[in-house]
């Protein structure tokens, strides 16, 4: 079985759970997946299922979408409500102070990793080092919000922020950093990735959604995969002729190729996703195959 299965991660699931769980459901452990999600975290999670874990690291698109709950009046370890309360202030700021910050928000800038996250140092996770209670120093990295939007106030003193981010962006500390542009301690109390890449919620299944196509046979749960060909829809599309598709299979190139130069998604004739390929000087190149070789 070969495809990406679009899951809505539960909480209190960590990403590893939800793939361990999927080995099990698929008969698998050929499975990888993209963008990894803190265990209180809900929605998007794409696992890459057979063939279709080669292209984990050939995603064209890295953008995100979370939606997000700041709850303003204390300040965490964890950057989350899952946390030990580390300092609690009185709040003197609302809705208006809030939309008069955001806008600052918007565009590239450098973000330091917070303790509580999966980033290495010296080959140890962070989080293990903190859950001895120990700080280091971390290297602020660079990262882009395309666009946040306030989504109204579920209860007093929390604001619903819906985010589009590069790759990398930890909301926990964006919204800390929110909170103290408004002069407030602030924490993250709700996360759910609405977006990863090109995947939406739309395309999203329940663990339970995966095991009830698993019962009812193989179709039901083919059903459910999306085409590996799906990560790579905005690049043009190549059609080619039996000849070259042989040299793609051999790795051969094939000169004087009458398109221009740039990289493709490749099928055959009949239409079946070869792979990618690239072209340069009128040469075409295979890139990287998803069917087997001939």
């Amino acid at each position: 079985m070969q495809g990406i299965l679009i899951v809505d991660k539960p909480t209190d699931w960590t990403s590893f759970d939800v793939i361990a769980k999927l080995r099990g459901i698929l008969g698998t452990r050929k499975l990888g997946h993209s963008g990894t999600l803190d265990p209180m975290a809900t929605g998007v999670l794409p696992v890459f299922c057979g063939g279709a874990s080669k292209a984990v690291d050939l995603q064209l698109d890295h953008t995100k979408a979370y939606r997000a709950v700041l709850r303003l009046g204390a300040r965490t370890d964890t950057g989350d409500s899952t946390g030990t309360v580390l300092e609690t202030a009185p709040v003197t700021a609302g809705e208006k102070e809030l939309l008069d910050v955001l806008p600052q928000f918007i565009g590239p800038q450098m973000q330091t990793p917070p303790m509580y996250s999966a980033v290495k140092i010296n080959g140890q996770p962070l989080y293990k080092m903190a859950r001895h209670g120990i700080e280091v120093e971390r290297k602020a990295r660079p990262i882009e919000i395309l666009h946040i939007e306030y989504e109204g106030s579920p209860a007093e003193n929390e604001y619903t922020l819906t985010v589009r981010c590069s790759k990398g962006t930890y909301i926990r500390v964006l919204l800390e950093d929110i909170a103290a542009a408004m002069g407030q301690k602030g924490t993250m109390s709700a996360l759910r990735r609405v977006a990863a890449g090109v995947y939406t919620e739309a395309d999203a299944h329940t663990l339970e959604e995966i095991q009830a196509a698993k019962d009812a046979g193989p179709a039901a749960l083919e059903a459910l995969m999306l085409p590996v060909e799906s990560v790579f829809a905005s690049l043009p599309l190549l059609t080619v002729v039996p000849r070259v598709e042989q040299h793609l299979y051999n790795g051969c190139p094939t000169s004087r190729y009458p398109a221009a130069d740039g990289r493709y998604r490749v099928r055959n004739e009949a239409g079946q996703f070869l792979g990618l390929a690239t072209i340069v000087g009128g040469v075409l190149r295979v890139e990287k195959l998803f069917v087997e070789r001939n």
